[in-house]
């Protein structure tokens, strides 16, 4: 049985779920969700939890089985908390900042890059070097976050570009003079 496909998710307050078959909505305070899941996959709300089932142990539904389970708790996280990604511009002159719904990016091109915010993502700019993507759509959130990682990505001597907060970027020691 896999581990995580068995474990039950919890409705928080707030949000409502409901299961039309194969498709699941997941409606909260940060916004509605909806998903069609794959009709070997059986989702069961019993009060305030949801069981995802699967119906025998074949290759192709035990791997369907935690997958589902995890798609779906992500959904019901992602109404009623929401999910984050930051990201910190290192560089001199580098700096980020918002006009309207536009990112606009300063990152040592002989241009500023505009990145338009999208549908189900926030973008917060707290100062020039601190870059914060939500929404309640966890893949949505973290591919949005690539996307302007990608416009300058950090590289390894110096450590400029577009990082994210958590990551931990390997430096190189670059040209040495002890080749003598």
């Amino acid at each position: 049985m896999s581990r995580i496909g068995k474990m039950p998710v919890t409705i928080p307050a707030g949000v409502d779920v409901k299961i039309d078959g194969s498709t699941v909505t997941v409606k909260g305070p940060k916004g509605e969700l909806s998903r069609q899941f794959h009709p070997n996959i059986t989702i069961e709300q019993e009060g305030v939890v949801l069981n995802v089932t699967r119906p025998n142990d074949e290759k192709e539904n035990r791997a369907l089985h935690g997958l589902s389970r995890s798609l779906l708790s992500n959904m019901v996280v992602g109404v009623h908390t929401g999910f984050t990604r930051e990201l910190e511009v290192n560089g001199v002159g580098y700096r980020a900042a918002k006009q309207g719904k536009q990112l606009v990016l300063n990152v040592g091109y002989s241009h500023q890059v505009f990145m338009d915010e999208i549908d189900g993502v926030t973008i917060d700019v707290p100062n020039p070097n601190k870059i914060i993507i939500s929404g309640p759509d966890k893949q949505v959130v973290g591919q949005f976050a690539a996307n302007v990682r990608e416009k300058r990505p950090p590289e390894p001597y110096k450590g400029k570009g577009i990082k994210y907060a958590n990551e931990v970027i390997r430096r190189k020691e670059g040209k040495s003079g002890k080749g003598k």
